[in-house]
């Protein structure tokens, strides 16, 4: 691969504390139970973003209909300031784009938040387009991947857009644990990234790995109900995870002749303070390694697709990577699938 991340823009809904949202509503909402306050409390997340809040709005009993009508409602403007925040940090303007990817599992409509945007950011007509649905938290990856072909066979740039609005999806109340851990958790982001011809600047995506195992495939679910998507997160995930994070970052890395050691910076998505120990541990990674991916789970919760971009922005903003590190960025989702990226910095 030849191209480079030149841009990055963001764009989130109001933000609200988690001991607010805990106090004013899903403390009652689980009945009081112990159990979902613990799981509350040590979730990592300190604030997140909601375009729906719970505080104000009887989400959890909207039909799927009533939800997929507020998406196309909040989504579009998300997404048009995400972008233009990522053309306006790359220097580039719209006209110039010539493929559009966007990543997004929380909400459909035709005409899509693709065409819709495209409309709205006055893209040419001519202007490729590129809708990735229901791959979830790992979605940002293979976008990038897409992406990084168009610009290196055509040399024009593009963007990727990531766009999530878990709380559209608020479910019911119930004590099932899997559904207390999915709303202590995940909040609503739109992060995009611009992508162009390799050049000294920005950081370069060099090779993505991949690997699903398929015997785990019911541990993590996205179903469509008449009262939303629900998810389904089983506890087991962070294991099935460790058996393969190891091999799958090792062998990327080592088409590279790097090894874990060498890597100067580290994205991981926060899927939860577990997920992140477990990469920890089974990457032998100090600490420090993972306090971007950290603190991104501190001030946005898991946002799904757009999460691993803001943690990459957030690790660049941080400095102290000199030119040409090795950057590892890792994804998981349904499947259950690890995504990697191998990225090196400009200069």
């Amino acid at each position: 691969m030849s191209a480079a991340l030149t841009g990055f823009g963001t764009a989130l809904p109001p933000r609200v504390g988690q001991d607010e949202l805990w106090e004013g509503f899903f403390r009652h909402h689980f009945g009081g139970s112990r159990i979902a306050r613990r799981v509350f409390h040590g979730a990592g997340v300190h604030r997140r973003h909601t375009a729906v809040s719970p505080l104000t709005e009887p989400a959890a009993h909207w039909s799927t209909a009533d939800r997929m009508r507020r998406y196309t409602r909040e989504a579009p403007d998300l997404g048009h300031r995400a972008v233009s925040a990522a053309l306006d940090a790359a220097g580039r303007t719209p006209d110039e784009i010539g493929l559009l990817a966007v990543a997004s599992c929380t909400g459909y409509d035709t005409p899509g938040l693709d065409i819709r945007l495209a409309a709205s950011l006055g893209l040419p007509a001519g202007t490729r387009r590129l809708l990735i649905g229901h791959m979830g938290c790992y979605a940002a990856l293979p976008a990038l991947g897409s992406a990084a072909d168009f610009v290196t066979a055509h040399r024009r740039p593009a963007v990727v857009l990531c766009l999530e609005l878990p709380s559209l999806h608020l479910q019911p109340p119930t004590d099932d644990p899997q559904q207390v851990v999915v709303h202590a958790l995940f909040g609503d982001a739109a992060a995009a990234v611009v992508l162009e011809p390799d050049g000294r600047r920005g950081l370069r995506l060099v090779d993505l790995a991949a690997h699903t195992d398929h015997t785990t495939s019911t541990l993590m679910t996205w179903q469509i109900t008449d009262l939303g998507f629900r998810m389904g997160l089983s506890p087991e995930v962070p294991d099935i995870l460790a058996k393969h994070l190891r091999p799958v970052t090792e062998e990327l890395l080592a088409r590279h002749r790097l090894q874990p050691s060498d890597v100067a910076g580290w994205a991981v998505h926060p899927g939860g303070p577990l997920i992140l120990d477990t990469v920890q541990e089974e990457l032998d990674l100090p600490p420090a390694a993972l306090e971007p991916s950290r603190a991104v789970l501190r001030e946005h919760g898991n946002c799904s697709s757009p999460t691993v971009l803001l943690v990459l922005r957030a690790l660049l903003a941080g400095g102290g990577l000199p030119p040409g590190a090795p950057v590892v960025a890792l994804a998981f989702g349904p499947g259950l699938t690890l995504c990697a990226a191998l990225l090196r910095t400009g200069g």
